[in-house]
């Protein structure tokens, strides 16, 4: 391998742990029911906080409140996989590895 090509993969490798480091302090928000329910998820991904309207709180209908706090978390954990796609992406974007691109 010449130098040239292991300082460039070097440098990405620098770039991907600071975009990793980026992501997992990242958070994102999704709601779901109009705002009802909201979720606050981590890049790591964790979920950091649901937060429940109190007027979603059917006793008559608690199925449609799980199914607002499943719709919230699928879209907070698709938002964290945008996220990941779009930081890492921009960082192996920059490779120019022969055979690779």
């Amino acid at each position: 391998m010449n130098p040239n090509m292991l300082r460039q993969l070097q440098r990405m490798q620098a770039e991907i742990s600071k975009a990793q480091q980026e992501i997992e302090e990242s958070t994102v928000e999704a709601s779901a029911g109009g705002g009802v329910v909201s979720v606050v998820v981590s890049g790591q991904p964790k979920v950091c906080s649901v937060k429940i309207d109190p007027e979603a709180v059917d006793p008559e209908d608690v199925e449609m409140l799980e199914d607002l706090i499943v719709a919230a978390l699928n879209e907070a954990l698709d938002k964290v996989r945008a996220m990941q796609a779009e930081r890492l992406g921009s960082v192996a974007g920059g490779l120019d590895v022969p055979g690779l691109t």
